[in-house]
């Protein structure tokens, strides 16, 4: 099978965005939706199951604890309920700690539409990426997973693959450097080597 036909078939397969499958609705360019998939971000960011981390986001939405006025609002002793409901026991206690954390910084530092008003201030990309990692408890992978699914949707969110991301493409003797990063092609591609880079884990 050629490369055309491998893309085509891992994008077929596996190339569903995860704020896709959690109806998370990016491409709206509003706070709301953007900080929705930011809070996911952060669940994903933790060596945890996705299925954990989805049923978890989920149990976020069932209750409406989606904004950081509203993570703030619960306190800590309901979001470790949330979490502890959506089965993120292990991290419970400093992921509850964590938003709270980061809602509070995110609101006292830049106001309305914090996320957006990061994004507009940035002069670029490795700015904005500095800026979202300097937010305690956000590091590279939790940063990487909330930027790679905006870059069609912000102009200065295109951060370089994870290094598994590559390590997987090789397998499959992809290059990545061929392609438009701020395409949808290539951010379902990105999210398709993510759900398979477990069967090559050395």
């Amino acid at each position: 099978m050629d490369c055309t036909n491998i893309i085509k078939k891992l994008i077929s397969q596996y190339g569903m965005l995860y704020s896709e499958q959690l109806d998370i609705k990016v491409k709206d360019r509003t706070e709301v939706e953007i900080f929705k998939w930011f809070l996911a971000s952060v669940l994903f960011g933790k060596k945890i199951s996705e299925n954990i981390a989805i049923k978890t986001y989920q149990e976020f939405e069932r209750r409406g604890v989606l904004t950081p006025e509203k993570i703030l609002e619960a306190g800590w002793d309901r979001l470790v309920e949330v979490l502890d409901a959506g089965g993120y026991v292990r991290y419970d206690f400093s992921t509850a700690t964590k938003l709270l954390d980061i809602s509070k910084d995110l609101l006292s530092r830049y106001g309305e539409s914090p996320l957006t008003k990061i994004h507009l201030i940035a002069k670029d990309k490795m700015e904005l990426e500095s800026i979202l990692r300097s937010f305690k408890g956000i590091g590279p992978v939790t940063t990487n997973i909330f930027l790679r699914e905006l870059r069609t949707v912000w102009k200065k969110a295109d951060p370089d693959p994870l290094f598994v991301v590559s390590k997987v493409a090789k397998r499959y003797k992809v290059d990545l450097n061929k392609f438009n990063r701020k395409t949808e092609e290539f951010i379902k591609l990105e999210a398709a080597l993510i759900r398979i880079r477990k069967e090559y884990k050395d």
